[in-house]
């Protein structure tokens, strides 16, 4: 039996192989990739590598083993990922996990925003499929505003249509965290659980603005635009399209508060409060 983390070399992935190392030893941890080189890393720190890819099916079939607990970390291609997440849930059944643990939404079916869309059907299937299971509803990562951080120094603006809405937030490594706790800790505890984890604080992008301005000694302002505005600047700006869309749809998402949920499922799992918003934008700052 191994715990196997999918998309292991993405920004979450990583995150998650690190937490877990912390935890069990290197040899009973497995990482999905779909480019070996990418994953020289792992290799290097005892993790075994199962080449797998979520858009070839015939990949997955040697991706899990009887017995594993298995994190599917969701897709990052928008509107391919039902199908994506599909194979890897009759991989996994046809194997015959312990468990598989799967990194939905905030919110799960009540969540009703574009962005959620996928990640309803993919937890609906993995319900149809009997597997056991449990979901983890990530909230949204405060890393996808200080990632962004570059234009708002240079034009001395944060620029969304969230209106004055509040988005509880944390830092990817708390959600790593809670992923290796449930992939580690008592099978009992976690199987048939909706997690949802959300940031101890809920804080608006005014207050996200000022923070940046008091750590970077800068005059960062919130400038709360139309929807339509918004779009525009997004595409003016090389964003693609359907990119831009789910962007403008998130920050409607925050304005009528899907994103504000302070659960304290999180803090629970992770046995210590979620990171302040302040401490990540410190840390992007200084990598700036």
């Amino acid at each position: 039996m191994s715990i196997v983390v999918t998309g292991a070399t993405g920004q979450l992935g990583r995150l998650v192989v690190d937490a877990l190392l912390t935890a069990v030893p290197a040899a009973s941890v497995a990482a999905v990739v779909r480019n070996e080189e990418k994953a020289a890393g792992l290799t290097e720190r005892g993790v075994e590598l199962r080449i797998a890819d979520y858009s070839r099916p015939e990949t997955l079939a040697e991706a899990f083993r009887a017995g594993d607990r298995v994190l599917l970390i969701s897709g990052s291609e928008v509107g391919q990922r039902v199908a994506q997440h599909a194979a890897v849930v009759d991989a996994a059944k046809a194997a015959g996990v312990a468990q598989l643990a799967y990194t939905g939404v905030l919110g799960g079916d009540e969540a009703d925003f574009d962005l959620a869309a996928e990640h309803k059907e993919t937890e609906r299937l993995i319900l149809a499929s009997g597997l056991p299971h449990t979901f983890l509803r990530n909230g949204w990562y405060t890393e996808n505003y200080t990632a962004n951080l570059a234009p708002v120094l240079a034009h001395g603006a944060v620029v969304a249509n969230a209106g004055e809405g509040r988005i509880a937030s944390a830092a990817r490594a708390d959600y790593a965290a809670a992923a290796a706790a449930v992939l580690t800790g008592p099978a009992e505890e976690h199987l048939g659980r909706a997690y949802e984890l959300s940031g101890d604080t809920a804080w608006s992008l005014a207050e996200y603005a000022a923070e940046v301005a008091a750590q970077s000694g800068r005059e960062i302002a919130y400038s709360n635009v139309p929807a339509e505005t918004h779009l525009e600047m997004l595409t003016g700006a090389g964003v693609p399209r359907v990119f831009a869309e789910i962007l403008v749809d998130v920050d409607r998402a925050v304005e009528h508060g899907a994103l504000a949920r302070q659960t304290g499922d999180l803090a629970r799992l992770i046995g210590r409060p979620t990171t302040p918003i302040a401490v990540t934008i410190k840390e992007a700052l200084a990598s700036a």
